[in-house]
């Protein structure tokens, strides 16, 4: 049991049979009454975002989520397909289930996918990634004031914003996290 008071981004738990996230939080302190958690919640099986506060003291079931590392082997349109490293069965995932991370993943990459009693629900791709510039647009020469950049399309169909240097053709690493451009290699 975890009490909310103690939650934070990322923190797993049941609640009424349904297994939720951590979007955002907020411990709120107001000057009259009771402090309270304002959250931010996703059901990890349906993807539904609610919004609900909780008693800094209520007692909440902490969900216990499976991790496992697996290669991103294809896709064959409407399914991605992953495989254990260990027993080298592949699963099929559908577009809810990647739609965050495979947008940075290529074919043989690997991702951690996340589980909760046996079915996978949720795809991690690698914190950086390093990935071609396929197409983007030439930089203005002159045009050097700081912090300027161009959109740019990336070899896994991702859309980035990336400074005037970068170039076509060039490989650059990405935090997949946030979806910003760290540098070039």
């Amino acid at each position: 049991m975890i009490s909310a008071g103690d939650i934070r981004k990322g923190t797993t738990f049941e609640q009424d049979g349904q297994v939720f996230t951590v979007i955002e939080f907020l411990h709120v302190k107001p000057g009259k009454g009771a402090a309270f958690v304002r959250t931010k919640l996703r059901n990890v099986i349906t993807g539904g975002v609610t919004e609900t506060t909780f008693n800094p003291t209520a007692k909440l079931q902490e969900a216990v989520i499976e991790r496992k590392e697996m290669q991103y082997l294809y896709s064959d349109g409407e399914l991605y397909y992953f495989m254990d490293q260990e027993t080298f069965e592949q699963i099929p995932l559908n577009f809810d289930q990647v739609e965050n991370a495979i947008k940075f993943l290529k074919e043989n990459m690997f991702a951690v996918i996340k589980f909760y009693k046996g079915d996978a629900f949720s795809v991690e791709a690698p914190n950086f990634v390093e990935l071609q510039i396929v197409s983007t647009e030439p930089g203005v020469k002159g045009n050097t004031a700081s912090n300027v950049t161009k959109p740019a399309t990336l070899e896994t169909g991702a859309e980035i914003q990336i400074p005037l240097f970068v170039n076509e053709g060039d490989v650059i690493r990405v935090d997949t996290r946030t979806g910003d451009y760290m540098e070039r290699i």
